[in-house]
């Protein structure tokens, strides 16, 4: 306890911060929130839900949540456009809607606490890269616990926070395979077990299969039995629980559509296309829009993408400087540390595979339709806030040598400056504009 007291604190100071996102960020002022809900509620009354023509209204989502804020009069029982999405954040969220009296409050606390896991697993996997670099582990930990589109998509009902739990322990699970000498069975059950329960949980945990066929490929080169034996009790636990999901969605949705995908797509008319922008607006301005706005919201724009944070003028502007040193000071270690780079092979294989996978699916989804959401880049966010955490810390090296605890300027001040967002983009920002 005493080694890890700082990560309490953290994950403290995250769950207090947390605590007032949920409590004061309007009812239903969350991207999807209202749909999610309705999710819950029909699992309570019985039913699984089934995605059909009239569960999106474009004009009616338009009228409810832009123009009247979600006036009172306005019944978003008809606001059911996720009920395509798998069952198992729901299932989990149905007992506490059931004893809570349906209280939305009492949800987002649920996702709350998942993302309380997020925050240990991603201590977790830094600790087992790098036991000996404290400043790292604990900025790492920092960067996810406190990026304010984060926190406030964490301390609401969407099955987002289930996602990122799930991907964080397939990660921790395959560290420990590339750093293990000898085959254990029950970690490879265990893999196959969380990828499972990914595939029941949300679309986003898919890619991180490969990532695990990767890892299994990289580790067991050359020893073919082993992996095919390790391939096989992965697989059949992954594939038992997926099934049962993909299973029921070809009998409901008929053909192919094992994720419901298809019957999605043909639901959602009206939501705005890619083609249409690019004619209306010219491939320039799109893919400069896609680029600002996905920054933006990525660090926070709150509501329904409408409440970015533009007062004081310069905030995205130091966030923007920030990210750039960051990034060169990666771009710098990468050059510097080979040797580092050749310890840390199967890690990076790990994050780096995570990252252009989920940048590859969120690019892709935008191809078809627009949904310029930096929180879509979520599920990579570890190995992001690792870069991150790298890319700054080759600035203060110059002065460890002399100053050996000067490296924790990193998450001291990291730590203290995303803190105050969090709280100015509440109380300053989110609001006042949505209250």
């Amino acid at each position: 306890m005493r080694r890890h007291v700082i990560l309490i604190l953290i994950v403290l100071i995250y769950l207090g911060i947390g605590t007032l996102y949920v409590i004061f960020t309007p009812s239903w002022q969350a991207p999807d929130e209202p749909a999610h809900y309705n999710y819950v509620s029909q699992l309570a009354e019985g039913q699984l839900p089934v995605i059909e023509a009239g569960d999106y209204d474009q004009a009616y989502i338009n009228e409810v949540v832009f123009e009247s804020r979600f006036a009172p009069h306005y019944p978003l029982s008809e606001i059911e456009y996720e009920d395509w999405q798998p069952p198992l954040y729901y299932l989990l969220q149905t007992p506490g809607y059931l004893l809570s009296s349906a209280s939305l409050t009492a949800m987002r606390f649920v996702s709350l606490l998942l993302g309380a896991g997020v925050i240990v697993l991603a201590y977790a996997i830094v600790r087992r890269l790098a036991p000996r670099e404290d400043w790292l582990i604990l900025t790492t930990a920092i960067i996810v616990a406190f990026i304010p589109q984060h926190i406030a998509m964490l301390a609401s009902v969407n099955n987002d926070a289930l996602a990122e739990f799930l991907i964080a322990s397939i990660s921790y699970i395959l560290v420990v395979i590339g750093q293990s000498n000898s085959f254990r069975a029950r970690h490879y059950v265990l893999l196959g077990i969380l990828l499972g329960l990914g595939y029941l949980t949300k679309g986003t945990v898919y890619p991180v299969t490969a990532v695990a066929g990767l890892v299994l490929l990289w580790h067991f080169w050359g020893a073919w039995r082993q992996l095919v034996h390790a391939g096989v009790l992965a697989a059949v636990p992954a594939f038992l629980l997926g099934g049962l999901w993909w299973g029921r969605n070809i009998t409901v949705y008929g053909g192919l559509d094992v994720l419901g995908k298809g019957a999605h797509d043909a639901v959602v008319i009206g939501q705005p296309r890619t083609a249409e922008w690019i004619a209306q607006y010219g491939p320039l301005e799109t893919v400069e829009g896609f680029v600002k706005t996905t920054f933006n919201s990525f660090w926070g724009q709150f509501g329904w993408m409408t409440v970015p944070m533009t007062y004081p003028s310069w905030l995205y502007p130091v966030l923007w400087l920030l990210t750039g040193i960051a990034v060169i000071g990666l771009l710098v270690t990468t050059i510097q540390k080979r040797k580092w780079l050749r310890e840390w092979t199967l890690a990076l294989l790990i994050l780096c595979s995570l990252l252009v996978l989920t940048l590859g699916v969120y690019v892709g989804y935008n191809l078809t339709f627009v949904q310029h959401q930096g929180r879509y880049l979520f599920p990579a966010l570890i190995p992001i806030a690792l870069g991150l955490a790298i890319g700054l810390g080759i600035w203060i090296r110059p002065f460890s040598k002399r100053w050996p605890h000067s490296i924790y300027i990193i998450p001291i001040g990291l730590g203290v400056a995303l803190i105050a967002l969090d709280l100015y983009a509440l109380f300053r920002v989110l609001i006042p504009a949505l209250s």
